[in-house]
C-alpha cells in the first residue's frame, strides 16, 4: 500500500512544478485541508521527488512559538548556513531587533535567499504557515512576490480556518498553485482498512469507518490501528466493540484537535452533545457566555470538520460522534449543563417538553409544573410514553400530598392509553391515598374505561367508591351511574339499588344509558331476563354518546348482551360502534373489547378465519398498551379460532406464550380454560378437557354466569363425557336449560321444577341417580358444604323434607 491515499491528482500537479523547477521557474504552492487530512505526509513526498543536490529548507510552526520574532526563518537558515560553512553575520543582524520587518531588513534576507541558490534550487518547505511568527509571515509574503526569475519553490500547509487573505495574497501570484485536499472515497477507505486488518472488512464495518473517518486519513489510520490491537474480526466485526473504538478513536483524535485549536467550536458542540443538536444558536450563546456571531463560526467549523449538518436545525451526521462528545464531559458537569439549560429555556418561553427533557437529568426539584405541563403537551400530540415518563420524575420530586394526588390522578389518565396494568394500579393507590369519595369520583370518572375492569386490581377502586357513594345522601347522579356501570361489568352488584332508582328518574341521558348497557351484560349473563336484557341493550345503544366521552361500559355491556340473548348481528353492529368510537376517542383499550366480542360472535356463526383475525388484531392491540388481561382473553379467543381451523399446535403454542394473570376477570379466566380444554380435547386427552371444562363451569356459577351462550362449556363438558363412555353424565349436563323469567313456566313442566334454578335441577338430578352429596359435589366440581346448602333451600322450595321425596315433588 503507498504511503499516500488517494492523492494521484495532487502529486501530478508537483510532479509538474518539480518539472519547472529544474529549468528556473517559481512555483508558490500552497496545501490546504483539514487537521489529519495528510498534508504534512504530501510535503514528506514532495521533498522525495525533488531533483538531486536541490537545497532543502524546513520548518514546522506551532501556536506556543508564534510570539517568537523570525523564528521560523531561523528554522529554515540555520542548518544551511551552519552546515555550509557561510558567514552568518548577515543572517544574524537582519534577524534582530524589535521584530519589526523593515524594508531594508527584508532586502537583506531576500539577498540571504538568493546567495543559497546559485547554485542549484532551492525548496522552502513550511508546515503549519498561519501559525508563525508575524516577522516571518512578512518575510514569507515578500519572498514569494520576488520570484519571478529565481529558481525556488515555496511550499506550505495551511489548515482549512486559515486567514482569508493570506490565501488570497499567496493565490493572486501567477506562479502559485493552491491545491484543496480532499477527503478520501469510500472505495479508498476500504482498500486501507482491508490491508490494515489483513482481511476484506464487512460492508457495515467499511461503511462505518468511513462515516467516522469522514475520509480523513489520520482518523482512519488511527481507528485501524485500534482495531487491529483489539483484534476486531473485519468479516464479523462486534458492533458495540467498534463502535466502543470508534468512540475513543474521535475524542482522541478529531476531538482534542478542536478543543486545543477552537474552544469555542468544542464548547459548542459538547452543548450540542448535552442540550440537544437542535438547540437555538441564541441559547448555546447565552449557555457558553459567546456572542451570537462567534457561535455561528464555531458551527461552520462543526460542520467544514464534518461532525454536524450545515443546515438549521444542527443534526449530529453520526450518533457516534456525539457519544465521542459526551465521553469527554463528567457526569457533573453533564448535570450542570442540564440544570443551566433547562433553566435558561424555562425563562425564554421554550416549549415545556424541551425543557422537561433537560430537567429529565437533574436532581432538581423546581421543575413540577414545567413536567406537568409537558406531559399534558405531551399527551395532546399522543406520546403517551413520553408523558408518562415526565409525570414520573415529577412524581419523585414531589413531597406535597395534595401535588402528588394530582400527578397520581394525572399520570393514571395518560397510562390509560400507554399501559393499561400501570393505569389499574395507580387508580387502586388513588384510593388508598384519598379515601374521600366525593374527591376520587372525579378522578376515577376520567379512568371508566371497561377494560380497566378487566382485573380484580382495576376493579377494586370503582367498587370502593360506588360503595361510598351509593351511602351518601345525595350522591353526584353521573358519576354514580358510570361507576356503577364498572362495578357491573366486573360482577359486582355494589351501589345497584341506589343506581337503578337514580337512573330511573332520567332513563334516557348519558349516564343512565351507560349504566343500562352494563346492567344489561348481567342481566344476560344471568340467562334468566333474556328480553329485559335485550331492552336494557337497546336502550344503551340508543342515540349518540356523550359529547365529552365515549360510553364505552355501556356500550360493550349492550353488545355482550345482544351477543348472549341471540341476537348477534345487532351485536356486530354494537362493535362496529365501539371501534369507531375507540378511534376517535383515541381509547385502544376500548377497541380491543370490541375486537374480542367480535371474534367470538364470528365463532358462534362458524367463521373462524375471521374470528382468529380479530383475535390476533385484538392481542397485537393489547400487548401494545400493556393490557396484558385483555392480551389473554385474546390468546384464548384466538386458539379457539385455531382449533376450529384444526390448527392445534399452534392453538396450544398460542396459548403457551404467557399465563392467565391471576386477579383477571373470572370470564378472561373461565375463557382461557374453555381453551385450553378445546385445545387437550382436539390432543385426544378428554380426561384433561373435562377437568378444565368443569372448572370453567365452577367459576362461572359461582360468578353467576350461568347462561350457556356466554361460553358453552357444558357442551364441551358432554362430548368429554362422551368420549370418556360416561353417556348417562353426558346427557344430565346437557338438559338443564336455564330458568326464563321474563315468561310464564312451561305449562308442561312440572311446578315443583320450575321452582329450582338451574343449579339446583343439576343437583338434584344427579342425587335421584343415587350420589352422595360428597359425590354430587366432586362431579361438580363444588364443596360439599355448598351441595348440602343447594339441598337444604331445595326441600324448603318443594316444601319437603328429605331425598326420598324428591320424585314425587318434581312429578317423575
Amino acid at each position: 500500500m503507498p504511503p499516500l491515499l488517494h492523492r494521484d491528482r495532487e502529486l501530478a500537479v508537483f510532479k509538474d512544478a518539480i518539472d519547472g523547477l529544474r529549468i528556473g521557474r517559481p512555483t508558490i504552492a500552497a496545501i490546504l485541508g483539514r487537521n489529519g487530512m495528510g498534508k504534512s505526509a504530501l510535503l514528506g513526498a514532495i521533498t522525495e521527488m525533488l531533483p538531486p543536490r536541490s537545497v532543502v529548507l524546513r520548518a514546522r510552526c506551532h501556536p506556543s512559538e508564534s510570539h517568537f520574532a523570525y523564528g521560523v526563518v531561523r528554522q529554515l537558515f540555520d542548518p544551511v548556513l551552519s552546515a555550509g560553512g557561510r558567514p552568518r553575520g548577515q543572517f544574524d543582524r537582519a534577524s534582530t531587533g524589535d521584530g519589526t520587518a523593515s524594508h531594508d531588513l527584508l532586502l537583506s534576507l531576500f539577498d540571504i535567499t538568493r546567495d543559497l541558490i546559485t547554485q542549484q534550487p532551492a525548496v522552502i518547505v513550511i508546515d503549519d504557515l498561519p501559525f508563525a511568527d508575524t516577522p516571518s509571515l512578512r518575510w514569507f509574503s515578500s519572498l514569494a512576490r520576488r520570484l519571478d526569475d529565481l529558481p525556488v519553490m515555496m511550499v506550505a500547509t495551511l489548515s482549512a480556518d486559515a486567514p482569508a487573505g493570506l490565501v488570497a495574497e499567496l493565490g493572486g501570484l501567477p506562479y502559485a498553485r493552491l491545491t484543496q485536499l480532499r477527503p478520501l472515497c469510500a472505495t479508498c477507505t476500504g482498500d486501507f482498512v482491508a490491508q490494515e486488518l489483513g482481511a476484506p472488512p464487512d460492508v457495515e464495518l467499511a461503511s462505518f469507518c468511513h462515516t467516522l473517518s469522514q475520509g480523513n486519513p489520520l482518523v482512519l489510520r488511527e481507528l485501524t490501528s485500534r482495531m487491529r490491537h483489539e483484534r476486531v474480526s473485519p468479516g464479523a466485526p462486534d458492533p458495540d466493540q467498534v463502535l466502543e473504538i470508534g468512540t475513543a478513536t474521535l475524542s482522541d483524535t478529531v476531538l482534542e484537535w478542536l478543543r486545543e485549536h477552537d474552544p469555542v467550536a468544542f464548547e459548542l458542540l459538547t452543548q450540542l452533545a448535552v442540550m440537544g443538536s437542535n438547540t437555538d444558536p441564541t441559547v448555546a450563546a447565552m449557555l457558553s457566555g459567546q456572542g451570537e456571531l462567534q457561535v455561528q463560526q464555531a458551527r461552520r467549523t462543526l460542520a467544514q470538520e464534518g461532525l454536524v449538518t450545515a443546515g438549521t436545525p444542527v443534526r449530529f451526521r453520526h450518533a457516534v460522534f456525539r457519544a465521542a462528545a459526551l465521553s469527554r464531559i463528567g457526569t457533573d458537569a453533564r448535570i450542570d449543563l442540564h440544570e443551566r439549560g433547562a433553566a435558561l429555556l424555562a425563562r425564554l418561553g421554550a416549549p415545556a417538553t424541551q425543557t422537561a427533557e433537560h430537567l429529565m437529568l437533574t436532581v432538581s426539584g423546581w421543575g413540577v409544573p414545567v413536567l406537568r405541563t409537558a406531559a399534558t403537551e405531551a399527551s395532546t400530540a399522543r406520546q403517551y410514553g413520553d408523558a408518562t415518563r415526565y409525570l414520573r420524575r415529577a412524581l419523585a420530586c414531589s413531597d406535597d400530598p395534595a401535588v402528588i394526588h394530582e400527578l397520581m390522578s394525572q399520570l393514571a389518565a395518560v397510562e390509560l392509553h400507554h399501559d393499561l396494568d400501570a393505569c389499574a394500579r395507580h387508580a387502586d393507590a388513588l384510593v388508598t391515598a384519598a379515601p374521600d369519595p366525593a374527591r376520587l369520583a372525579g378522578p376515577l370518572l376520567g379512568l371508566a374505561s371497561p377494560a380497566l375492569v378487566a382485573g380484580a386490581v382495576g376493579a377494586r377502586p370503582f367498587v370502593t367508591v360506588v360503595q361510598e357513594l351509593a351511602a351518601a345522601p345525595d350522591p353526584p347522579r353521573e358519576p354514580l351511574l358510570r361507576l356503577t356501570a364498572q362495578v357491573l361489568l366486573w360482577g359486582h352488584r355494589a351501589g345497584l339499588r341506589r343506581s337503578v332508582r337514580t337512573a330511573a328518574a332520567n332513563p334516557a341521558d348519558g349516564p343512565a344509558r351507560e349504566f343500562s348497557g352494563a346492567l344489561a351484560a348481567m342481566a344476560a349473563a344471568g340467562g334468566r331476563y333474556p328480553r329485559t336484557a335485550r331492552r336494557l341493550a337497546a336502550r344503551a345503544v340508543l342515540g349518540p354518546s356523550s359529547p365529552d366521552r365515549p360510553a364505552g361500559a355501556g356500550l360493550v355491556g349492550a353488545a355482550l348482551a345482544f351477543a348472549w340473548t341471540g341476537d348477534p348481528e345487532e351485536a356486530l353492529a354494537v362493535c362496529a360502534r365501539i371501534v369507531e368510537e375507540a378511534r376517535a376517542w383515541d381509547q385502544p383499550e376500548l377497541a380491543v373489547l370490541g375486537l374480542l366480542i367480535r371474534s367470538d360472535i364470528g365463532q358462534r356463526r362458524g367463521d373462524a378465519a375471521a374470528g382468529l383475525r380479530d383475535a390476533l388484531d385484538a392481542r397485537a392491540r393489547a400487548e401494545a398498551i400493556g393490557a396484558w388481561m385483555l392480551a389473554a382473553a385474546a390468546r384464548a379467543c384466538g386458539a379457539r379460532a385455531l382449533v376450529a381451523l384444526e390448527r392445534t399446535e399452534e392453538a396450544a403454542a398460542l396459548l403457551s406464550q404467557s399465563t392467565v394473570p391471576a386477579n383477571a376477570h373470572p370470564l378472561i379466566k373461565s375463557l382461557a380454560l374453555e381453551a385450553q380444554g378445546l385445545v387437550a380435547a382436539a390432543d385426544g386427552d378428554h380426561a384433561t378437557a373435562l377437568n378444565l371444562f368443569l372448572d370453567c363451569g365452577h367459576r362461572l356459577s359461582a360468578r353467576g354466569v350461568t347462561n350457556p351462550a356466554c361460553l358453552p362449556w357444558r357442551t364441551h363438558a358432554a362430548r368429554a363425557y362422551t368420549a370418556l363412555g360416561e353417556h348417562a353424565a353426558a346427557r344430565t349436563i346437557v338438559s338443564e336449560p336455564p330458568v326464563t323469567r321474563d315468561r310464564a313456566p312451561d305449562e308442561r313442566q312440572p311446578q315443583g321444577q320450575s321452582l329450582l334454578t338451574p343449579a339446583e335441577l343439576r343437583v338434584v338430578e344427579l342425587v335421584r341417580q343415587g350420589m352422595s352429596s360428597q359425590e354430587v359435589a366432586e362431579r361438580l366440581c363444588l364443596s360439599k358444604r355448598t351441595i348440602d346448602t343447594h339441598l337444604g333451600r331445595i326441600y324448603r322450595k318443594l316444601g319437603i323434607r328429605g331425598r326420598h321425596q324428591l320424585a314425587a315433588a318434581l312429578g317423575h
